[in-house]
C-alpha cells in the first residue's frame, strides 16, 4: 500500500536567493538619493537587504522623516530599480531555475514571499519567466509589514494551504531568516 504524501512547501525569498539585484537596488538607491542630495555608499546598505524602503530610509536618516519625503523617495528608488532591469537585463542565480523546476516536479507548493514592492516582483517574474514555478505571490504590500515581522511567510503559507510546520524558506538576508524563525518555518 502506497504512502499518503503530505504536501510540503517551499517560501522562496527572491532577492539574493532567486536573483542577484543588489548591484541594480544599490545604483537605484545612489541615484535617487543624489537626487535629493544625500551621499550614500554601499555599507548604507550592508543590512538593509530584506527591509522595506520606509525602514531602510529611517535607519539611514532617523524616525522623524516626513511619510510624504519617504513615500516620494521610495517611488522614485524603485522606478529607477525597474527601469534598471529592463535596460540591462537580469538573470536567475545559478541552480535557482533547476530547483524551482526540480521542486514542481516533486510535488512541492511554491511560493514567493518578499519584501519588495509588488511592481518589483511583477517585473522579476515577467523579465524571468518564473510565474510557472509558483503557486502563490506575497509582498510586504499584501501585507503591510516587512521582515523580521513573519506575516510575508505566514500569509504565504496560509495561501498555499500549508501549515507554518509544513514550510521550509529559502532565504539570505539576516532580516528574511528572523521572519523565517518566528513563523516557525525552517
Amino acid at each position: 500500500m502506497e504512502r499518503a504524501r503530505v504536501a510540503r512547501g517551499v517560501l522562496w525569498d527572491l532577492d539574493g536567493t532567486l536573483v542577484d539585484s543588489a548591484g541594480y537596488h544599490w545604483l537605484a538607491w545612489r541615484d535617487t538619493l543624489a537626487a535629493e542630495g544625500r551621499a550614500v555608499g554601499p555599507e548604507d546598505f550592508a543590512n538593509a537587504f530584506g527591509m522595506r524602503n520606509d525602514e531602510i530610509l529611517r535607519d539611514l536618516y532617523g524616525k522623524d522623516l516626513a511619510p510624504e519625503w519617504i513615500e516620494r523617495v521610495s517611488e522614485s528608488k524603485e522606478l529607477a530599480y525597474r527601469r534598471l532591469l529592463r535596460e540591462q537585463g537580469l538573470s536567475a542565480l545559478p541552480g535557482a531555475m533547476a530547483w524551482l523546476a526540480r521542486l514542481r516536479e516533486s510535488g512541492w507548493r511554491q511560493a514567493l514571499a518578499s519584501s519588495a514592492p509588488r511592481p518589483n516582483i511583477d517585473a522579476v517574474l515577467e523579465i524571468l519567466g518564473l510565474g510557472t514555478y509558483l503557486d502563490v505571490v506575497v509582498s510586504a504590500d499584501d501585507v503591510g509589514r516587512g521582515k523580521p515581522d513573519p506575516a510575508i511567510f505566514l500569509a504565504a503559507a496560509e495561501r498555499l494551504g500549508l501549515a507554518p510546520a509544513r514550510c521550509v524558506v529559502v532565504e539570505d538576508a539576516p532580516a528574511g531568516l528572523e521572519a523565517a524563525r518566528r513563523a516557525g518555518m525552517r
